[in-house]
């Protein structure tokens, strides 16, 4: 190794952050000896070294957890104006009366199956952003999830996600599960230029899928990658199968395929680092999820079990900046108040459980989650018992460093736009909040545009 220039002056002692940051690139690698490593590993270094800060991670810095409500939750019957006379002539069936609401004031009140967020709210560890949503708002939920995955205007198509565009421009060179959805697909608001993220819906299932899985051997996908961290000769014979045998200066076939390779490094250098990352990422989520223990104990549920998964990754140290779960089925367009009842059950319950594991490990003032639903409901319940797409609703945020109370102007239930609710805040500005005061990171690049941030923190 002395034939690689030091990242150090002669003759000058390294700092502690240098020798810790050496220290832990050497960790994570040092183990697989894989063939690039003399290649790379002094150029990650200096390219650390370069960085007056070091990219804040999960392990010592804030966290964000986004909460999806798909299908467009009904924010009226969440977050409840039960003195507005409106409220009542429009829902003579749906409509809770004022002595079943848990009441914030003397105007508003949580459903009454939101008995831990309410509790959350009078500790002063919930915020709660009234009337969000966007211009000329969409009532496909396709479109409109993607509007909100994407921070676009309505009019315009995006190719990459909020998220993924923090990823892009403020977490370069960071971990793979920088970003961590629980789920079976990765959601649109994690795309981006460089593929950044990892998405598993059980910690076992991130790593490489097992065709040949027999006997305890792994499968061929796992031996492929696996071989990747071999020996040159090895190296070399799977170098060939991407270059029909003649050597490559870059600009080969990988490089064609859709995402910037990284450090401009050759074919096989970028599948090497790749399957570096992956290896060492997913054996270490498997370890923590396999150690690590919820302190408090979770009720029955998917929305329980993904959070109570969450929990344990940070409780376990994973360097994960953004974790992304989903709660389904708030399409409530027939017989609601059943139906709705149980997501509201299964929401607060889930949601008081996770705040009291983190406030026992210790991290519930550096985690902040926050929910959206593509839409909401119209103020009007229809002749099925139920409500059909709207546009403006609430968002909760919530953690022990949230600006708790509610924020933003409750709409007006009679000066509507056709049947919907106007919206009092762009979801945006709820987006660039998060992003400066909460991430620590300039909003504008990564909504290309500026919002005026709200105040959350």
């Amino acid at each position: 190794m002395d034939d690689h220039p030091s990242t150090d002056t002669p003759g000058t002692l390294q700092t502690r952050r240098a020798f810790l940051r050496t220290s832990m690139l050497g960790a994570a690698a040092a183990w697989t000896l894989p063939v690039f490593i003399d290649k790379t590993f002094f150029t990650l270094d200096a390219l650390a070294a370069d960085r007056a800060i070091q990219t804040p991670t999960g392990r010592d810095s804030t966290i964000l957890v986004v909460l999806q409500l798909a299908g467009g939750n009904d924010g009226l019957n969440t977050v409840i104006p039960f003195a507005d006379d409106a409220y009542r002539r429009a829902r003579p069936t749906l409509g809770f009366a004022p002595d079943k609401v848990l009441k914030l004031n003397d105007q508003l009140g949580l459903n009454p199956a939101l008995g831990p967020l309410h509790a959350l709210y009078d500790e002063g560890h919930l915020g709660i952003v009234q009337g969000v949503g966007y211009p000329n708002p969409n009532r496909s939920h396709f479109r409109s999830t993607e509007i909100w995955q994407t921070a676009s205007d309505a009019n315009e198509n995006r190719a990459y996600g909020w998220l993924g565009n923090y990823f892009d421009s403020c977490c370069q060179g960071a971990d793979p599960t920088v970003g961590v959805a629980i789920g079976g697909t990765s959601p649109q608001a994690f795309a981006s230029k460089t593929p950044t993220g990892v998405c598993f819906a059980r910690p076992e299932q991130y790593r490489w899928v097992n065709y040949e899985k027999t006997n305890g051997k792994m499968g061929a996908s796992e031996y492929f990658f696996r071989q990747l961290n071999q020996p040159e000769d090895v190296s070399a014979d799977i170098a060939s199968m991407f270059t029909g045998g003649a050597e490559t200066t870059g600009g080969g076939s990988v490089e064609a395929i859709g995402g910037a390779v990284r450090n401009g490094g050759n074919p096989l250098d970028f599948l090497e680092r790749t399957a570096l990352d992956a290896q060492v990422s997913s054996d270490r989520v498997i370890a923590i999820a396999r150690k690590t223990k919820p302190l408090v104990k979770y009720p029955a549920g998917r929305l329980s079990e993904s959070l109570s998964l969450v929990g344990r990754m940070i409780a376990g140290g994973l360097p994960t900046r953004v974790y992304y779960v989903s709660l389904g089925g708030f399409d409530t367009h027939q017989n609601q108040l059943p139906a709705h009842e149980r997501l509201m059950t299964e929401l607060g319950a889930a949601l008081g459980a996770f705040a009291a594991d983190l406030k026992a490990q210790g991290n519930f003032e550096r985690v902040m989650t926050m929910t959206f639903s593509e839409f909401g409901r119209r103020v009007e319940q229809n002749a099925s018992g139920g409500t059909d797409h709207g546009a403006a609703a609430p968002m909760f945020v919530l953690g022990g460093r949230t600006k708790p109370g509610l924020h933003g102007k409750s709409p007006s239930l009679t000066q509507l736009f056709q049947g919907d609710l106007v919206h009092t805040v762009d979801f945006r500005s709820v987006y660039a909040g998060v992003l400066e005061e909460w991430l620590g990171v300039p909003s504008q690049p990564v909504l290309g545009r500026k919002f005026n941030p709200l105040a959350l923190v």
